[in-house]
């Protein structure tokens, strides 16, 4: 279910998707598997360009973070949650941001009751979740701009440039979470634009500013790919 806040459908502008947040892969009743992700670098952008008058859809996994005014926002739970999301609606887009965090992998069987403590081990057996920036091309087919993010612990550039490559993205949005003050749940991040032909280090920023830079950027990257 979609909730409109404060959306006027004749906004002029783009439609731009922004998935943000973490997913939550459930193990049983009480458990599930997740990340630190908090969702604002996400909820930050998707304001960021509703600010500026573009149509927004915001889809969500679970967070604290408030709705930005002027959005379509369309939560969601677990990865095939988001990625069932994404392919309804990327269609109609003309810009993707996939900002969320979304996990690789989930538990293969959800216990239909809490699992008790018992043996000094327990084995979860997890199988890969589906890759939403990777079918964003195909099967979905999306010719617009498509941005990822590539939150990395090492080899920063070269893991975002091979992921920029690999899911035939326009831009690549990589920021170093091992970095103390910077990336998963903190107000500020340090990132680096991945291009085809050339990378742009951005200096660290409250994530409220970063969003602004990054949307003009990518407002320029789809002006530029829709001349071609």
């Amino acid at each position: 279910m979609t909730c409109t806040r404060d959306r006027e459908d004749q906004t002029p502008g783009v439609n731009v998707l922004v998935t943000a947040g973490p997913t939550r892969e459930p193990i049983d009743p009480v458990r599930y598997l997740s990340n630190r992700s908090s969702g604002k670098m996400g909820y930050a952008i998707a304001h960021a360009f509703a600010h500026e008058g573009h149509r927004v859809l915001l889809i969500s996994g679970p967070t604290s973070q408030p709705i930005p005014d002027h959005v379509d926002y369309l939560p969601v739970t677990t990865a095939e949650e988001m990625h069932q999301a994404v392919s309804r609606h990327i269609a109609r887009m003309d810009i993707a941001i996939f900002a969320a965090a979304v996990a690789d992998y989930t538990p293969a069987h959800v216990e239909p009751q809490k699992i008790k403590k018992t043996g000094a081990r327990l084995t979860l057996e997890l199988v890969r979740t589906r890759d939403i920036l990777g079918s964003a091309r195909e099967p979905f087919g999306f010719t617009g701009t498509l941005v990822g993010f590539a939150a990395e612990t090492e080899n920063l550039e070269q893991n975002a440039r091979h992921k920029l490559s690999s899911k035939n993205c326009d831009l690549i949005v990589a920021n170093d979470v091992s970095q103390p003050g910077t990336g998963f749940d903190s107000d500020r991040n340090e990132v680096i634009l991945v291009y085809p032909d050339r990378s742009v280090a951005l200096p660290a920023d409250d994530k409220v500013h970063l969003a602004n830079h990054l949307a003009e950027a990518i407002l320029e990257l789809a002006a530029g790919k829709a001349d071609r």
